[in-house]
């Protein structure tokens, strides 16, 4: 009996030694594999493993379909917002698109990046002391309670990062529990509503990295024009009203109040240009100017207001990309097309007739005449944010109008905001009706319209 045990154990420690022998070879075998893909990932993929302080840059080439980004190992950002592990993110054609990592990290790209490189030397130190310090000022307002937080404009020439910049900010910012208010002053871009507007927006959460900050609530302003050259009054009055209106807000909203704001401004810092962006800082008496890139603006800047403002000189990312433009064009198209459709195409908006009898469309500023033209007692500057009535023609097609909240024509339809955006598909004038491409269904909720010089064709 003792003899049978004895077998029976050895026998037994047998097929157990057999059984984790292959179960060794198996997880050996796996352990290989999982080691072959890191070594080379799928056909069609690349992996970057970034070091500490350190950016990966790519950019998705037009007409050559989406790339996708996945961060597997570590941690890292996109204009301040976190990249979530495992987690896939959709990049359409033309996006450009910066990681930057604190840390280290591992990330995967599949699609057709044009160019894809890791840079060392990036200015993200830079911001990052930035942000302290306006983090700050938040705080020493905050033990205060009597002011109101940093009030900081970004200036700088086109293409130097001023949008990315904001957003870095506001990101930061909101990271730390702060609820700060994004001012875009940008027309040539319209971030906020779409190119040919002005807007302010309470930003509460991170911007989500493929649809950018949810856009609840925003307070959006008519222009009309891409550029501020065309109407420099208009435009001058229309920052004043954005600027009276953040203050308002900020004496209704405690977080906002200490969080400040960040204002973004269009890329023109000369004659026309210089002289909106001093205004501006005056509306919205900023205490922190941060120049982009340029010396002479900096220095410019610093002569205007001395030590009433703290002006910064910061560099550009080296990142940054020239626009010609036809990509300054199609970036349009695709922020309006954004409005109607939504980012990742996923809204769907309504195609619908509107009778010429049904509403009233109006431009902003009359034809410049001279000063012995106009009426007695008249500027040219009162003519400028002058209400024309525009007759509905086929001149109209593929216009952008903006819908005023204006119920009546004793409102200032001017410095009155708007509530959303048309596009004129088609005019009829036998019949005195025109389609109109809408993000929300008939009937329409007020009939005052402003005409704007944005013309888009829908070609879905």
């Amino acid at each position: 009996m003792r003899h049978l045990r004895r077998f029976f154990t050895s026998e037994h420690e047998h097929r157990l030694g057999r059984l984790l022998l292959k179960r060794l070879r198996k997880s050996l075998t796996l352990k290989e594999m999982e080691n072959e893909q890191e070594k080379a990932p799928p056909e069609g993929r690349q992996q970057f493993k970034l070091e500490k302080d350190t950016e990966l840059r790519l950019e998705i080439p037009e007409g050559k379909g989406k790339a996708e980004l996945v961060l597997l190992h570590g941690q890292a950002e996109v204009f301040g917002t976190e990249l979530i592990r495992n987690k896939r993110l959709t990049f359409n054609a033309g996006s450009k698109v910066a990681v930057y990592t604190w840390h280290g990290c591992t990330v995967e790209i599949s699609g057709p990046p044009e160019w894809s490189y890791v840079s060392k030397e990036t200015p993200m130190v830079m911001y990052l002391n930035l942000h302290m310090a306006l983090e700050q000022m938040r705080q020493k307002v905050e033990n205060t309670e009597s002011d109101i937080g940093p009030r900081v404009m970004i200036v700088g020439p086109g293409d130097v990062g001023k949008s990315t910049l904001c957003q870095l900010m506001l990101n930061y910012a909101v990271r730390m529990g702060r609820r700060p208010v994004f001012v875009d002053l940008d027309v040539g871009q319209g971030y906020i509503g779409i190119p040919g507007s002005m807007g302010a927006l309470l930003i509460e959460r991170p911007a989500d990295i493929e649809e950018g900050f949810p856009l609840q609530a925003p307070l959006v302003f008519h222009y009309g024009h891409v550029s501020p050259s065309p109407n420099e009054k208009l435009y001058n009055k229309i920052s004043s009203a954005i600027a009276e209106i953040t203050k308002q807000r900020f004496e209704q909203n405690k977080k906002a109040q200490v969080s400040g704001c960040i204002i973004n401004t269009c890329g023109w810092v000369t004659g026309t240009g210089y002289r909106i962006l001093v205004h501006a800082a005056e509306e919205f008496e900023v205490n922190v100017i941060v120049v982009l890139d340029q010396e002479r603006t900096y220095n410019d800047l610093k002569k205007q207001f001395g030590n009433k403002v703290q002006i910064v000189h910061l560099p550009k990312s080296g990142g940054v990309v020239v626009r010609s433009q036809e990509t300054r064009h199609s970036c349009r198209d695709d922020r309006v097309r954004a409005y109607f459709y939504g980012k990742k195409m996923n809204f769907y908006p309504h195609i619908f007739e509107v009778r010429f009898a049904d509403i009233k469309i109006f431009k902003i500023g009359a034809p410049a005449v001279p000063d012995s033209c106009l009426p007695l007692g008249m500027s040219p500057d009162q003519n400028e944010t002058k209400l024309v009535a525009v007759q509905p023609g086929r001149d109209l097609k593929h216009c952008v109008l903006a819908l005023s909240a204006a119920e009546s024509l004793e409102e200032d339809l001017v410095k009155t905001n708007i509530i959303g955006f048309v596009v004129v598909n088609e005019v009829d004038l036998d019949r005195q009706m025109m389609v109109v491409l809408s993000p929300a269904p008939r009937p329409l909720p007020r009939k005052f319209f402003l005409l704007s010089d944005v013309k888009f064709m829908d070609f879905k």
